[in-house]
């Protein structure tokens, strides 16, 4: 059973349709393509349960099979769920126009994100920072949940509990560079409790602030972020009260949404 499953279940299809979900996370971008064997490293599974496992997905329209090559890749299915999700969100509903008008405002990136396991998931990014940055974060891209202030704001919200099984997956991690990781996730954590918000830089010349707050889809992190070489110290003090303001008018638009 996978330490960051929550409330599994007991039964053999349960068990299953969880592995199936793990098989289906194994595929990143630049890993498009995987046979069995690669899965089976990646999950941890055993090659005859991904083997099993691959054929169902391939039947459920998940997966496609590449028989010349023997493996397999994401179906369109996955993309239109995808899809579903994010015009199906009220959060995201009330959140984009918000997101936009800060970022066209501001010159400066905003996105939101969900965390997924040990990571985190960005259910909208809008990159308008004109600066050209080190990486490019698109909707559905996953984050490091313990490098990121996406993350580390994240973390703030969990129950000790959880927060342990996470810790001991973010040690194994990061190795020899945990005591100094360990170490910024609790500064962030202070900082949540006494400011609201918390900053990361895990990219050179990048520098961006989080704050979460709950939902009726889970706990969301906003974040605004730059890439500039300028002081850290007074970008903080620019693009915080932006970022509190951003929390603010989403969850105000969230309290005006009827009740069921």
């Amino acid at each position: 059973m996978n330490p960051l499953e929550e409330n599994p279940g007991r039964s053999t299809s349960n068990r299953s349709l969880l592995r199936g979900t793990d098989i289906l996370r194994a595929f990143r971008p630049g890993s498009d393509l995987l046979g069995n064997s690669e899965i089976a490293e990646r999950t941890g599974l055993s090659t005859s349960t991904v083997s099993r496992l691959t054929q169902t997905l391939v039947a459920a329209g998940l997966l496609q099979q590449d028989r010349a090559r023997r493996a397999y890749r994401l179906a369109p299915l996955v993309l239109s769920l995808g899809h579903a999700m994010r015009s199906g969100s009220q959060v995201l509903a009330i959140a984009a126009p918000h997101m936009r008008a800060l970022a066209e405002r501001e010159r400066i990136n905003v996105g939101l994100a969900y965390p997924d396991r040990d990571e985190m998931v960005y259910l909208e990014s809008i990159r308008y920072n004109r600066r050209v940055a080190l990486r490019n974060v698109v909707s559905g891209q996953r984050v490091p949940m313990e490098l990121t202030s996406l993350g580390r704001a994240y973390l703030a919200t969990v129950p000790v509990e959880r927060y342990r099984v996470l810790e001991s997956i973010f040690k194994r991690r990061n190795g020899r560079h945990w005591t100094e990781v360990k170490q910024a996730i609790e500064a962030s954590m202070a900082s949540i409790a006494l400011k609201g918000y918390c900053w990361a830089s895990w990219q050179p010349e990048v520098v961006a602030l989080s704050t979460s707050f709950p939902t009726a889809e889970g706990v969301c992190v906003v974040n605004v972020s730059v890439s500039t070489p300028e002081d850290v110290a007074l970008l903080i003090d620019v693009l915080a009260p932006k970022l509190m303001r951003l929390k603010e008018d989403i969850c105000s638009g969230l309290l005006r949404l009827p009740v069921p």
